[in-house]
């Protein structure tokens, strides 16, 4: 048989101490990296029950009138929009979405319906953290760093946020629900309804995720990209609005603190006689950057800025 294009990983080994499946599963994990960033995983922590009632509560949520959504409209001094939200009117990107950050944030706008909504999101948030850490702790075996190096470099949760999404269906004309981007973070995971839509670019060619009940996408984002200097990729992805239904998803950004400074570490360059790929910046400053594609979209695709804005001309 062949083998599936986008690589499924059982994370059991790592709760269980079981030392000859944690090495399989390292393998797998540092092969699609280093090639293009994306695998899934399942026995992650997360119950899958709580996924689906996640999924079922936001598909309620967006069926309601505008004027309901809007209640949950952001706060003006949040980093990111936290609260309900569209697509400016002029983005190709074509879905509407809810945005929170940890639990107890004082930037959360949260609906007051569906009535289990809030307490399923804080749920489906704090179990996503935890997996989060995992997966952080796994790429830093694979990629031979320190022990708990990346871990003591990103310890603060605080600009970790999460997504529900809606796209909304394709029309005869389009089908564009998010346009081909990287991640500025450090690690994305994402669980989407059986709609399915997102796509992974591969050799060139994009490989369709096909949605698998339980299982979460991962996608190695910028901030590993550049810390690694290149050995670990940054995911290419796209999502496809499919025809005659709405496609849900979730989306958590294991994040990494504005006030961060990122650049390629001497693991990657000095010590083994390699240059370094990037100009190092802060963390903040890109992800203004990356806002800006979003709220003043630019006219060719050649003027949205990208983690190649810091790279390093020889």
């Amino acid at each position: 048989m062949a083998e599936p294009l986008i690589p499924t990983v059982d994370l059991s080994p790592f709760t269980k101490n079981d030392e000859d499946g944690k090495k399989k599963a390292m393998e797998v994990i540092t092969k699609a990296c280093s090639e293009y960033g994306f695998f899934q995983i399942v026995n992650h922590g997360v119950p899958i029950n709580l996924l689906q009632r996640a999924l079922e509560l936001s598909k309620v949520f967006f069926e309601y009138p505008s004027d309901e959504k809007l209640k949950s409209s952001p706060a003006s001094n949040a980093p990111l929009p936290a609260g309900y939200n569209t697509q400016p009117q002029q983005s190709p990107d074509k879905n509407e979405y809810l945005l929170m950050f940890p639990p107890g944030s004082t930037f959360n706008v949260f609906p007051q319906n569906p009535p289990d909504f809030k307490r399923v999101l804080e749920d489906v948030f704090s179990k996503l953290t935890e997996t989060g850490l995992l997966v952080e702790t796994i790429v830093n075996q694979c990629l031979g760093l320190p022990p708990n190096f990346l871990k003591e470099y990103n310890h603060d949760r605080s600009w970790d946020f999460m997504v529900a999404l809606r796209y909304f269906p394709a029309t005869e004309s389009e089908n564009n629900g998010l346009t081909e981007h990287e991640d500025s973070n450090c690690i994305s995971l994402v669980f989407q309804d059986e709609a399915g839509g997102l796509e992974v670019r591969k050799d060139g060619e994009w490989i369709p995720v096909i949605p698998a009940k339980g299982t979460l996408v991962v996608n190695i984002s910028d901030v590993i990209q550049v810390l690694s200097n290149n050995k670990f990729k940054s995911a290419t992805h796209r999502v496809v609005r499919p025809k005659g239904r709405s496609r849900y998803s979730f989306a958590f950004f294991y994040n990494l603190q504005g006030d961060k400074w990122v650049e390629p570490l001497p693991h990657f360059t000095k010590d083994i006689g390699e240059s370094p790929k990037y100009r190092g910046f802060q963390y903040s400053e890109y992800l203004q950057l990356r806002l800006r594609n979003k709220t003043h979209p630019p006219t060719t695709p050649e003027d949205e800025i990208r983690i190649t804005h810091y790279n390093i001309t020889s």
